[in-house]
């Protein structure tokens, strides 16, 4: 399912040449950024986020659930990462990606599976992810499997959404692991405030690019206002999570 609808997502005129899919994020320690990222702040902040305790200069560097390939491209370009390989589960996601990215020289795109990562075992220095995990059908294999692909001493940096009942089934994998855990946050909060800002756009931006059939589904994968994702939020009955890990 969650292959068909990523699939339909990167061919959908909703977003056209957005390079973003993910929720935002706000808080007090935002970078600094070229005028042609401003428009995407937000997103670029959970990104941000997630791997600004990592250095990743001259680093091998894999983001696993790439989307529609914004991040990659920004981080690429932005830390200077000796290779960064960004794998997605969609076919189509990673044909937009490398039309819309592929004249920088150390990022790449490929599709593959989270849960069966095509690399050789102490490959990567750091292994990253962004809100998809969540559409990962065995998430304990993907821990086991960015744990496997990172060299020792690397870092898994990985944020995303769960109600209470999994994250704490996924708190237990992460500390019955071989992993050290150095980062482990609740950010809801700032996660919610980017989503108050941007609504408006995502859901103005929806119903430009799609039908009336199919728009309460886009709307509600964005998390736009008045969505069952974000009423989830505001009761607390969602809530999304930062954890940074060292092998």
């Amino acid at each position: 399912m969650w292959r068909w609808w990523y699939q339909r997502l990167a061919k959908a005129k909703a977003w056209g040449e957005f390079g973003f899919m993910n929720y935002g994020f706000i808080d007090e320690d935002q970078p600094t950024l070229e005028d042609e990222d401003e428009s995407d702040r937000l997103f670029i902040q959970l990104y941000h986020m997630n791997i600004r305790d990592v250095e990743l200069g001259e680093k091998k560097v894999l983001e696993v659930g790439s989307g529609r390939g914004g991040g990659a491209h920004w981080i690429a370009r932005t830390y200077s990462p000796e290779s960064l390989i960004a794998l997605d589960y969609s076919a189509a996601a990673v044909k937009l990606c490398s039309r819309m990215y592929g004249r920088q020289k150390n990022l790449s795109f490929i599709e593959g599976n989270a849960m069966k990562l095509p690399f050789e075992d102490n490959s990567f220095d750091v292994v990253y992810n962004v809100e998809s995990s969540h559409c990962y059908s065995d998430m304990n294999a993907f821990v086991d499997e960015a744990y496997r692909v990172l060299k020792p001493g690397g870092h898994f940096a990985w944020t995303d959404f769960r109600d209470a009942k999994t994250i704490e089934e996924i708190r237990n994998k992460f500390s019955s692991s071989e992993f050290k855990v150095l980062k482990d946050a609740d950010i809801t909060k700032e996660v919610l405030a980017a989503l108050d800002v941007i609504s408006d756009d995502k859901q103005a931006r929806i119903e430009k690019g799609t039908g009336r059939i199919i728009r309460r589904s886009f709307e509600t994968f964005a998390g736009v206002r008045g969505t069952p994702v974000y009423d989830a939020f505001t009761k607390g009955e969602l809530g999304y999570y930062r954890y940074l890990l060292r092998k």
